[in-house]
């Protein structure tokens, strides 16, 4: 998969949510979406980041965006963990990483000089008009949340 640019038109999309309802990038037509890729549910760096989104969602909102998150864990993993943190926006099960390899963030990863294939903590700001305006490559979770809310705000 060639790498994704600002600019670029983002790749389509249609898969399930933890509840099952299909998500498609089209159904955000003239809307900014923040697409936001992590590696596992429940895991306390994922946890801190999908909390703290959660908290600024209104803030989200407002600047007339939405909120999309995308990891490789099932259904059932993702209700589990909008559950468990009260979560209110849809979660992305891409099981087969269809969505992951189209946008680019399945790498090899390093942990403990062990190498293995993993999601890389990315997030994507996608313009009304259905081309990407950011791309946040190996997001750092502390701060983030702020750091998008200033790209959506320009």
């Amino acid at each position: 998969m060639a790498e994704l640019h600002v600019g670029d038109k983002a790749p389509e999309f249609k898969l399930p949510d933890g509840d099952g309802k299909l998500i498609s990038l089209s159904d955000f037509k003239g809307k900014k979406v923040v697409l936001y890729f992590y590696p596992k549910d429940d895991t306390s760096g994922c946890t801190k980041e999908a909390c703290s989104f959660q908290e600024n969602l209104t803030r989200l909102k407002r600047k007339g965006a939405v909120l999309l998150g995308v990891s490789a864990d099932s259904q059932a993993s993702h209700q589990k963990f909008a559950s468990k943190y009260e979560l209110s926006f849809p979660l992305i099960s891409d099981e087969k990483k269809e969505l992951i390899n189209k946008y680019g963030v399945w790498k090899e990863k390093s942990m403990y000089g062990r190498k293995y294939m993993g999601i890389e903590r990315t997030t994507f700001i996608i313009g009304e008009e259905g081309r990407i305006t950011h791309i946040f490559p190996k997001v750092k979770v502390d701060g983030h949340t702020e750091e998008v809310l200033a790209a959506i705000s320009q």
